[in-house]
């Protein structure tokens, strides 16, 4: 992989310059959208690995945009803003310098005093500097939450620039959306944004967490009786909610009843095509922190 390639899950390889490395370090990690001059702030640990030799494998990644000259031409040079390449990153520099960010944003009219840029080019240039800006603040409202860099992208690559709404609405439609995120890992997500533990949205989505929790211990699915003190057990909640709870999930087809009365309960065929995609969630512990403050470069 190059150093500028990201693939489709967000993993990149890069080459950068660290404070306190003669040398470029090599970083491996995940990212939305990343480019030659950004500055990166990463944490993780630094590994040997066998074949490529030291490098920092980030578990957290967040970038900002370059503040020196040089850093800012590498940036707009790179490809990330549409319109503009080495060529017209170079002009733009000469014409706005260090405030060429504010003025693609604030004032874009002034664009067309560059030579060569007219009036499709400076639209291309400012809609594209638009998308950059909203996976920035998505990045970071992530992050804010308590969202690694991994999961991060791979939440964007699902909702992409609908994902501070979802997250905002309902953060346990990650568990049932994106693969390697499961019912604990949006309920601390949701902490974090403020919903309580009884709010019904919490409550639905445990209904279904509670009969992967069977399942996993080799039950085809639980009987009401079974099922709604296991749930109690789980999410902490008292009985009534999570009867409230597995009424509306039976009413929306999430969880199926074999018949009526107190029978077994058991996940959907959607909901079981949904679990397929995900691993059990399982604790683990991370090496101490590290952090580097990083300017990108090829």
């Amino acid at each position: 992989m190059s150093p500028s390639t990201i693939a489709e899950n967000g993993f990149c390889v890069l080459r950068a310059k660290a404070r306190g490395h003669r040398d470029l370090v090599t970083v491996v990690g995940h990212a939305a959208t990343i480019s030659a001059g950004e500055w990166i702030t990463a944490s993780g640990e630094w590994v040997n690995d066998h074949t490529h030799g030291q490098q920092f494998k980030a578990r957290f990644m967040r970038t900002s945009a370059p503040t020196s000259i040089d850093g800012i031409e590498k940036y707009l040079g790179s490809g990330m803003i549409r319109g503009i390449g080495p060529v017209y990153a170079k002009k733009l520099v000469r014409a706005f310098g260090e405030k060429v960010f504010d003025t693609i944003e604030a004032e874009p009219e002034r664009l067309r005093e560059v030579t060569g840029i007219g009036l499709v080019r400076a639209k291309r240039i400012t809609d594209a500097w638009a998308e950059q800006k909203i996976i920035r603040e998505i990045m970071v409202f992530l992050h804010s939450n308590g969202v690694g860099t991994a999961r991060a992208v791979r939440i964007y690559k699902t909702y992409g620039a609908d994902a501070v709404q979802v997250m905002t609405e309902n953060p346990y439609r990650l568990a049932r959306d994106i693969r390697g995120i499961g019912f604990k890992t949006a309920d601390a997500i949701a902490m974090k944004l403020g919903i309580e533990k009884t709010a019904m949205i919490r409550v639905r989505a445990g209904i279904s967490y509670a009969l992967t929790e069977a399942m996993d211990d080799g039950h085809c699915g639980l009987p009401t009786t079974d099922l709604v003190p296991l749930a109690e057990e789980l999410l902490e909640v008292a009985a009534g909610p999570i009867r409230t709870a597995l009424d509306l999930e039976l009413a929306d087809g999430n969880v199926v009843a074999d018949s009526l009365g107190e029978t077994d309960v058991h996940l959907s065929g959607k909901s079981l095509s949904s679990r397929a995609g995900h691993r059990r969630e399982a604790t683990r512990a991370f090496p101490s922190q590290v952090t580097l403050g990083l300017d990108r470069r090829r």
